[in-house]
């Protein structure tokens, strides 16, 4: 007999994400009548996000809506269709996808913000969370599409060791920027430095955040990709130089807390600054997805670009991962394999 085990939500989190909020369920499993449209998938390695923490909440959560009560998490996977009543998803192919945290799953393709995108056939599946996910696209359209850097241009990245960040970190450099990263304890910070190619790296934990940016950034920053929000954001507003911009990607700081992080509060800086801050999601630019997919794997094969994937195995180790996220456990994109 198959089996289809789920994680799903089983009380809505209370401040901070606790495994204790998820409950996993194993169930008898019978592949379905497909309607017209629809695939059947496999899921082997799940990427874990923190966007997915705003899901747990009642009421409106981002573009996505709400998980209900003992509704099975959604999340990026990479899986491999086994059944398929859509002519561009045919059995057999591997995708990137938008599904749920369990081993089968049922999609809408032409229904999904950011469609199934099929997997190369030299690519792992591995390598394709870490690539070709929705992540490198967050990054490579934030960044080069609202940051717009120069070169020369003094970009500062919060969560900078996490899966987009430090895929922004890579970019902002590849056009010539100049990168500050900012991230959580002395190792993350030192790869930053060494392997990402960042300029210099800010450790939230132990330094002072407004007193390195003012040391490191003299003319004020250009760019800010903002992965954190709170405090570190309200430190970047003070710090921006004239018609900087301050790109809203995440605000993972704010996640967990009843009424969200303090954020800026002299938003008149902004207006003397003439400084743009625009927030913007990855569905946005579907669109252009296939453009940015191939610049993206051209910079890796030529050594420019870096995938970090922090890998972790267990189906059952799901939540735990998950909430790691919320305590900088991670370095890189977060996978679990089932």
């Amino acid at each position: 007999m198959t089996f289809n085990r789920k994680w799903t939500l089983a009380k809505r989190p209370d401040g901070r994400v606790a495994t204790s909020d998820f409950a996993m369920l194993t169930e008898p499993f019978t592949p379905p009548a497909l309607g017209g449209g629809e695939v059947l998938v496999r899921n082997h390695i799940f990427a874990l996000a923190p966007t997915i923490r705003n899901w747990l909440n009642a009421g409106p959560a981002s573009y996505r809506g709400s998980i209900p009560i003992g509704g099975t998490i959604a999340g990026m996977t990479a899986c491999e269709v086994v059944q398929s009543n859509h002519p561009d998803h045919l059995v057999g192919t591997r995708v990137v996808a938008m599904a749920r945290w369990e081993d089968w799953s049922v999609l809408r393709p032409d229904a999904a913000p950011v469609p199934p995108f099929p997997i190369p056939a030299d690519v792992t599946l591995i390598e394709a969370l870490g690539l070709y996910s929705p992540n490198s696209l967050t990054a490579y359209f934030g960044l080069l599409d609202i940051g717009r850097p120069l070169a020369g241009e003094t970009v500062v990245v919060s969560g900078a060791a996490g899966s987009v960040g430090s895929l922004v970190c890579q970019i902002a450099g590849i056009v010539g920027g100049r990168v500050i990263g900012i991230a959580g304890g002395p190792d993350k910070c030192r790869k930053l430095v060494e392997e990402l190619g960042a300029t210099a790296a800010i450790d939230y934990r132990n330094d002072d955040v407004p007193a390195r940016l003012a040391e490191l950034c003299p003319g004020g920053i250009d760019v800010f990709f903002d992965n954190v929000g709170g405090e570190q954001l309200e430190a970047a507003a003070n710090a921006m130089a004239d018609h900087g911009r301050i790109v809203l990607c995440g605000q993972i700081s704010s996640y967990d807390r009843a009424g969200g992080a303090p954020g800026p509060r002299d938003m008149m800086k902004l207006v003397y600054g003439r400084i743009r801050m625009e927030g913007f999601v990855v569905g946005d630019f579907v669109g252009r997805a296939a453009v940015a997919r191939a610049k993206l794997r051209n910079w890796a094969d030529e050594g420019r670009l870096t995938v970090r994937v922090d890998q972790r195995a267990g189906f059952e180790r799901l939540p735990e991962a998950f909430v790691a996220l919320f305590d900088g456990g991670n370095d890189g994109t977060l996978l679990v394999t089932a």
